[in-house]
């Protein structure tokens, strides 16, 4: 539900589904499912039709696949991707290279510099995964061709998970198809970003703002930067990829560079705040100077004069 560019991530992820004709999707919902479910009342986002899958307990990701599966009674050849992932992987091509090889699964995989934060998949020159490696360190792993998150799984998948309980795909699942042959993957240089750190999530807005994200069209972007209408802020203010959302309030001479404030933000005169995020209604006093990386949570106060830098987290839950 994190916004980027002012619209939550997960409006931008159905909206590329429903481009490769995805019209029906199942939303496994663990931390906070209200928050889903009261913001999309009529079970319906970016046009794709929702069931919300609510766990009664943390399953795990195969867990969470099984649940939400039965949940809605799954019976075909079915997608399953990461809502905090943002990508314009071909997923038509994903589908057709899944059903031209005939195994039970595909994983569609993404070159990156350190993959010892994800799951490493080396195959066969035709596809054919030989093992499963889960965060491997950098130094030792076979290839950095990483699981991106996306995947095409036949029904009999499902009968591969334990029924109850807390079941990884990425350490259980995966290795078992592997092992019996029937587990292939599908290499893409498509636009893809995890944005589950504040960093890498601060990037994917800054990757809008820049055009190197093209997945969703964005209107109001002005010179790398996109101010909400219902903003006040100074003509005096400066911005470098900055995200202004609803009801800010940026003061004069400030500075917000690289950095996302969430609704209700305010930044009060001469503070410069760079590569962090600003919570919803937080307060940032006057003549502060905020760093890389500083995640401010909501209704947080950041006293005026204050100097922050490196890995600062002030309030959450």
């Amino acid at each position: 539900m994190l916004p980027l560019i002012g619209r939550p991530m997960i409006e931008c992820v159905f909206e590329s589904l429903a481009k490769h004709g995805v019209t029906d999707a199942v939303l496994s919902l663990g931390y906070l499912p209200d928050r889903f479910i009261e913001s999309y009342p009529e079970s319906v986002i970016a046009g794709v039709r929702v069931t919300y899958a609510v766990e009664p307990e943390p399953l795990d990701t195969a867990g969470a696949i099984r649940f939400a599966a039965a949940h809605a009674h799954i019976d075909d050849t079915f997608l399953v991707v990461n809502g905090d992932v943002l990508t314009d992987l071909d997923v038509t091509r994903l589908i057709g290279f899944h059903r031209a090889h005939g195994g039970e699964g595909t994983i569609a995989l993404h070159p990156v510099v350190d993959p010892s934060r994800y799951g490493v998949v080396p195959t066969t020159p035709d596809g054919r995964v030989i093992e499963f490696v889960e965060k491997p360190a950098r130094e030792d792993a076979p290839t950095n061709l990483i699981n991106a998150g996306t995947y095409v799984f036949e029904p009999s998948v499902l009968r591969r998970i334990a029924p109850s309980g807390r079941v990884s795909v990425e350490r259980d699942t995966f290795p078992a198809l592997a092992k019996d042959g029937v587990l292939y993957a599908m290499p893409d240089n498509a636009y893809w970003i995890d944005t589950g750190t504040p960093q890498t999530y601060l990037q994917s807005n800054i990757d809008v703002l820049t055009g190197r994200d093209k997945i969703t069209s964005f209107s109001g972007i002005v010179d790398g930067t996109w101010i909400h209408p219902q903003s006040r802020v100074d003509a005096s203010a400066k911005f470098v990829n900055a995200v202004i959302d609803q009801d800010c309030y940026v003061g004069p001479n400030v500075v917000i560079e690289n950095s996302v404030l969430l609704p209700g933000a305010v930044v009060e005169e001469g503070s410069v705040v760079k590569w962090s995020i600003i919570g919803p209604e937080a307060v940032i006093g006057s003549f502060s100077t905020l760093g890389a990386t500083c995640v401010v949570g909501a209704k947080e106060h950041v006293a005026p004069g204050s100097s922050l830098s490196g890995d600062v987290r002030l309030g959450g839950v």
